[in-house]
C-alpha cells in the first residue's frame, strides 16, 4: 500500500516537472515569429556590410596607389595591376614597397577588384572598382558597381 502511494507521488511529480504538448508549440510559434520579423533585416544588413567592406577596401587601395605614384612618379599601368603595390615591376625605380601590408584583397564578393590606368580623365588619373555581387559592369543593388575614378591631385 505504502508503495503504491510513493509511486503515484513520483508519477505526479514527473508530470509537473515536464513541458505539455501545447507549451512547446506556443514557444516554436513565438520563435518563428521572431525569426520571420529579424531575418530579413539582418540580410539587408549584411548586404550594406558588403559594400561598406568594398569601399574600406578601395579607399585603402587608393592610398596605395597613390603612395606608389609618389615614390615612382607614375600609377602602375593596368598590366602591372595591383600586383606592383605587393612586387616590384620590372621597370621601376624608386619602388619603396611592399605597399600593401597583407596580401591583394578580394571584394566581399570573392571578386578581383578591376583597376585600369590611364581613367577616364587622362594619363594622371585611375579607374579602380568592384563589379559588385554579379561580377559584371553595371548592374543595381548588390549588384551595383562600387569604385572610384581617381588620382591624388584631382580628389
Amino acid at each position: 500500500m505504502m508503495d503504491m502511494q510513493f509511486n503515484r507521488l513520483r508519477m505526479r511529480d514527473r508530470r509537473k516537472k515536464g513541458f505539455t504538448l501545447i507549451e512547446l508549440l506556443v514557444v516554436i510559434l513565438i520563435l518563428a515569429i521572431l525569426a520571420a520579423l529579424i531575418v530579413p533585416r539582418v540580410i539587408n544588413r549584411t548586404s550594406d556590410a558588403k559594400k561598406a567592406k568594398a569601399l574600406s577596401d578601395i579607399t585603402s587601395l587608393t592610398t596605395a596607389l597613390n603612395t606608389f605614384r609618389l615614390d615612382c612618379d607614375r600609377f602602375p599601368t593596368t598590366e602591372e595591376g595591383l600586383n606592383a603595390l605587393r612586387n616590384q615591376p620590372a621597370d621601376v625605380q624608386n619602388w619603396r614597397g611592399p605597399y600593401l601590408e597583407k596580401a591583394l584583397p578580394a571584394d566581399p564578393w570573392g571578386n578581383a577588384y578591376q583597376y585600369s590606368y590611364p581613367g577616364p580623365r587622362g594619363d594622371d588619373t585611375f579607374t579602380l572598382q568592384s563589379l559588385g555581387a554579379d561580377g559584371a559592369p553595371g548592374g543595381e543593388g548588390d549588384a551595383a558597381d562600387i569604385g572610384e575614378s581617381g588620382a591624388e591631385d584631382s580628389q
